[in-house]
């Protein structure tokens, strides 16, 4: 088969919801996360939501650390089960595995070198040099006080500082990370990006339907090296 025929199925797996579509068109769907939701609940969900569909490989973005296709810890906003879940059995097909805000930044991708941030949930956080996509956990490095990025940009930090704080912290942040990894450019999605009144220099909005896009090339972009 070649890659263009190829069919992906890509799963998007948040703290609030877990959304899939596949490469051959058609729309969205998704269902509630949070959690009490384990790998397996997870893949439940997704073949209740994937009825009709067919397929033909599977790409995952998954909401912590992965390396080699590999979950290397459990997530800070589901539940327990995932690390060592045999997903490509599970399913029956084969399944690549990136971290979610990877996947998003693949989505997002215009070449260069690109920092990706997700203001959501928690904070994701990808770079991206020449089409080498390199996962970063930035999330829970401190940032200020003996607190982490996410402490002050996720969306607990929203909700108890209030907006205009919560986007001063934004700011500041993008502009240390920006000061530290010298990207080209930064591209701020997640679903809280809509949140922001303005953007800082040298930034643009994403768009969580780029994750989709991203899981799709992790299957069809020869380009790509992840």
């Amino acid at each position: 088969m070649t890659d263009k025929a190829r069919i992906v199925l890509a799963i998007d797996i948040g703290g609030s919801h877990v959304k899939i579509m596949e490469s051959s068109g058609g729309d969205e769907r998704r269902a509630v996360s949070g959690p009490g939701m384990d790998a397996s609940a997870m893949a439940d969900a997704v073949e209740q939501l994937a009825k009709g569909m067919t397929y033909d490989v599977i790409a995952m973005g998954y909401p912590g650390p992965v390396i080699h296709n590999r979950i290397l810890s459990e997530p800070h906003n589901l539940a327990k089960g995932w690390v060592g879940f045999d997903f490509a059995k599970r399913f029956g097909k084969p399944v690549r595995i990136i971290n979610d805000a990877l996947m998003q930044a693949i989505g997002s991708y215009e070449g260069g070198r690109m920092l990706f941030l997700g203001l959501g949930t928690g904070l994701g956080a990808a770079m991206i040099v020449d089409h080498v996509a390199l996962p970063m956990e930035l999330a829970h490095l401190p940032y200020r006080k003996g607190r982490s990025f996410e402490d002050y940009l996720g969306e607990a930090s929203l909700e108890k500082r209030g907006h205009a704080k919560w986007e001063k912290h934004v700011f500041a942040a993008i502009a240390q990370l920006t000061a530290a990894l010298e990207p080209d450019y930064v591209v701020i999605g997640g679903g809280n990006v809509e949140r922001l009144k303005s953007l800082p220099p040298n930034a643009r909005r994403g768009d969580n339907a780029n994750a989709f896009k991203g899981g799709f090339a992790l299957w069809l972009d020869r380009r790509l090296h992840v």
